[in-house]
């Protein structure tokens, strides 16, 4: 990911809305993942003190520096081909799943 805004950015609004579960500011915990056809959407596993197992954006980025960046997601169905990522305040981006 490389914030292009011109000015330090945080993850603020990538937070989940889930109050029980999401206590990882500053992280990719609101993203998920929808299988469209099997007409499901998962949600990042969390650990067993409720932290996602994603990456934490501690600070924030600087403009126009780059990161990367991970989210553990459940395993759909081994007919699911493809889903789509999708990131509070982003567009939705297409996965084709495959083997190995």
């Amino acid at each position: 990911m490389t914030n292009g805004k011109g000015s330090f950015w945080t993850a603020g609004e990538w937070k989940s809305d889930e109050s029980e579960l999401s206590k990882s500011a500053g992280s990719m915990a609101g993203a998920t993942i929808v299988d469209a056809v099997g007409k499901k959407k998962y949600l990042i596993l969390r650990d067993t003190g409720g932290r996602c197992l994603c990456t934490l954006f501690e600070g924030g980025i600087d403009s126009n520096e780059s990161v990367d960046w991970f989210a553990q997601f459940p395993a759909p169905p081994d007919e699911t081909s493809k889903v789509q990522l999708q990131v509070p305040t982003m567009p939705p981006a297409t996965i084709e799943i495959s083997e190995g």
